[in-house]
């Protein structure tokens, strides 16, 4: 089944609760103490898959571990550990596991480029019952709780109005994990009118809960990509699927496809355009 926002039942909440709120508190100050004192004055390696690592990512994960835990002592799940490691987490999480991604943008962050955010989810059985996205340059606070709605800097979050056609639509692509055949395609005849990527997953699923961008595409992304972002879409209201299968929560746990909108209308067009070219 296709995610999308519950049309009956109870109203979602109208404050965060106090687990989001210690959340949100925990990651604004690992930002603070952590990332932004680096913020373009870290040296930065390469890591086995090509990916950059600093300094301030390796602080912030260790930061963000420990606060993360006295909330909650769960496993951890972090973007800079070892697979072996991360893979011991997941199974020992039978009761949930923290998942995060200290520098979502780390190339954004080390060429002074202010598109990144820290992502952290709480997992349970597979599927993100609360996340929190932070965007420290901005100071935007994007969370949100299973079922209790999303939530930017305290407040629920009220989306803009997005475009109701893909003619008129602003999109969110990410091209490298697309197949040769799509990305010719989505080149040489786009259907949308204007399209932007600016390298930070958690954000790019947030910008578009918030209407900031209409549609969202992108080929596989990691556990720590997704996990935060994709539940503040879903209690927005926002629908999303995978390339190959309409249940989001079905896909890969540790890599997996998007294709995602806030509008319903606009998304079932989106998806069956995109569909129609694989």
């Amino acid at each position: 089944m296709i995610r999308q926002v519950e049309k009956r039942g109870p109203p979602r909440a109208r404050t965060m609760s106090a687990m989001l709120k210690a959340v949100v508190a925990a990651v604004k100050l690992v930002a603070a103490e952590e990332i932004m004192p680096r913020y373009m004055k870290v040296a930065h390696q390469h890591k086995s898959d090509g990916s950059l690592c600093t300094d301030a990512d390796t602080a912030a994960q260790e930061a963000l571990t420990r606060k993360l835990q006295g909330i909650l002592n769960l496993p951890v799940i972090g973007e800079e550990m070892a697979e072996a490691q991360q893979a011991e987490s997941w199974a020992g999480g039978k009761d949930g596991v923290w998942c995060i991604d200290p520098i979502d943008g780390t190339s954004n962050f080390v060429r002074g480029l202010g598109y990144f955010a820290v992502s952290v989810a709480l997992v349970r059985e597979g599927r993100s019952v609360l996340g929190v996205v932070y965007d420290p340059v901005a100071d935007e606070a994007f969370a949100a709780e299973l079922g209790r709605g999303a939530f930017l800097n305290g407040e629920r979050l009220v989306s803009r109005a997005v475009a109701t056609a893909l003619s008129g639509a602003l999109a969110n692509v990410d091209m490298k994990r697309l197949s040769g055949k799509l990305v010719a395609q989505l080149a040489a005849a786009p259907p949308y009118s204007s399209q932007r990527n600016f390298g930070a997953s958690a954000l790019d699923w947030c910008y578009t809960a918030a209407g900031r961008y209409d549609l969202y595409l992108h080929g596989g992304q990691k556990l720590w990509d997704y996990a935060a972002g994709s539940l503040v879409l879903h209690e927005a209201g926002g629908q999303a699927c995978c390339l190959e299968c309409d249940d989001f929560d079905r896909g890969g746990v540790w890599q997996r496809s998007v294709i995602a909108a806030l509008n319903p209308v606009l998304f079932e067009e989106w998806k069956n355009w995109i569909r129609a070219r694989l």
